[in-house]
């Protein structure tokens, strides 16, 4: 079927958002211009911007990855971007 990814955007107001999707590309674009599929919370704080994916061979594994992240404070999430290279 293909890869799963868990990204984050910096949004307009330096907000993060992480999310997962199968095509980080589209979700992104989709951020910044469908006010039906792109996330509530960014709607009001475009244009976002891709800071970060990581591939994952499974939903299950990206879900997870994205429940870590978002239990982070912002400082750790911000020394996340810092020390990968995976963006």
């Amino acid at each position: 079927m293909g890869d799963w990814y868990v990204y984050m955007v910096r949004c307009a107001d330096d907000s993060l958002y992480t999310g997962i999707t199968r095509d980080p590309i589209r979700r992104v674009d989709e951020h910044n211009t469908s006010n039906l599929s792109g996330a509530v919370y960014t709607r009001t704080r475009r244009p976002v911007q891709l800071v970060y994916k990581k591939v994952c061979k499974t939903r299950t594994e990206a879900a997870r990855r994205e429940y870590e992240i978002k239990q982070m404070s912002r400082q750790e999430k911000e020394d996340l971007l810092v020390s990968t290279t995976d963006k």
